[in-house]
Formats: structure tokens, C-alpha cells, sequence
């Protein structure tokens, strides 16, 4: 693998972290209805785990409503459970055909505690990305080893400079959306 080879990966994999990031921040409630909040909860479905988005359409009549209109009926049951089981605090009531979902707004307490939890998932982010780093800089030593390679240590430096620059980049984009979520929390 040559230098841009590296540089692509590198930010190709630091780019997938920040996505993961924000897809995790899409399960945090932060005192309004988001159909995000549950979208990804993994029902047991005729023996498989199934997402509740595949199961249900999932809509917010009111701001802090959620009504989950599942696709089969029979399916009622295991949804509530599994919705129980979620651990996000929500008390789901069933209602024939559909699902209601109360989402109260968080005491004082519960947003000091999502706001935390936002910041080490942060935190969980900008290792991962320190870790691309690591991982792409002895990439780049292992090529100016290499004497068939023909990288001078003024290359291996530069590229190692350009993946320093990715780095900054990509903890700052981190500390942005972690930063907003942590607004939301703390404000609605």
C-alpha cells in the first residue's frame, strides 16, 4: 500500500466512527418524541431479532407522543416487550392495533446523566479515532522501512502531518456534535 493508500483509509475509517457516533446519538431522548429514539430497537421476531422500524411505521402525533402502528398485528405483544425491555424509560401502552408511548421529559437528574453519557460516547469516538491514527502512522513507518518503497523520511513525515491534520479534523467535528447534543439535552 502507498502513501495516499494509507491517507484514504485512514480517512475513510475515521469517517465511519463519526458516523457510528452520530448514529448512536440518535438513541439518546432528549425530552421530545423522535421516532430515532426507537427506530433501531431489535424485536424477537419469529425467532429473529428484527428492527422495530421493519416491523412498524413510526410517527410522532405530538410532541411528546410516539405511535407505533405495527404492520402485523400479532407482532403487538412482542413489541411492547421489547420496547419494556429497551431501558429507555418509556412505558408503552397497546391499544388494539397500535402502540402508545409517552415520552415525559427527563428530570434535572436523568439529563445530568444523558449529558454524561453523550460525552463518553464522545469520548468512545475520539479514541477510535486516535486509534486510526496509530494505525495509519505505522503504516507509514513500515513503508519508509521498506528500501524498495523509495519514501523519504521527509515523505514518511508529511504523511504522517496530513494524517495528524485528519485527526484534529475529525475530533473536531466530534466535540461539534457532541457539544449540540449536549445543548439539546440540557435545554429542552
Amino acid at each position: 500500500m502507498d502513501v495516499a493508500g494509507i491517507l484514504s483509509q485512514c480517512r475513510e475509517h475515521m469517517n465511519k466512527s463519526l458516523e457510528f457516533f452520530r448514529r448512536e446519538l440518535r438513541g439518546i431522548r432528549t425530552g421530545r418524541a423522535s421516532t430515532a429514539l426507537i427506530d433501531y430497537i431489535k424485536v424477537e421476531y419469529y425467532g429473529s431479532p428484527t428492527e422495530l422500524r421493519e416491523l412498524a411505521a413510526i410517527s410522532v402525533p405530538e410532541p411528546t407522543l410516539l405511535l407505533v402502528k405495527p404492520f402485523d398485528p400479532t407482532s403487538v405483544a412482542a413489541i411492547v416487550r421489547a420496547l419494556e425491555t429497551a431501558d429507555l424509560g418509556l412505558n408503552p401502552q397497546s391499544e388494539r392495533n397500535a402502540i402508545r408511548i409517552n415520552v415525559p421529559a427527563p428530570s434535572a437528574q436523568r439529563r445530568q446523566q444523558l449529558a454524561t453519557q453523550v460525552k463518553k460516547m464522545a469520548e468512545d469516538a475520539r479514541v477510535t479515532t486516535r486509534n486510526e491514527r496509530r494505525d495509519a502512522n505505522k503504516l507509514v513507518d513500515q513503508i519508509a522501512k521498506d528500501k524498495s518503497s523509495h519514501l523519504s523520511e521527509d515523505g514518511a513525515k508529511d504523511a504522517k502531518d496530513e494524517v495528524e491534520k485528519l485527526t484534529k479534523k475529525h475530533i473536531e467535528l466530534i466535540d461539534q456534535v457532541c457539544a449540540k447534543k449536549v445543548d439539546e439535552i440540557e435545554k429542552n
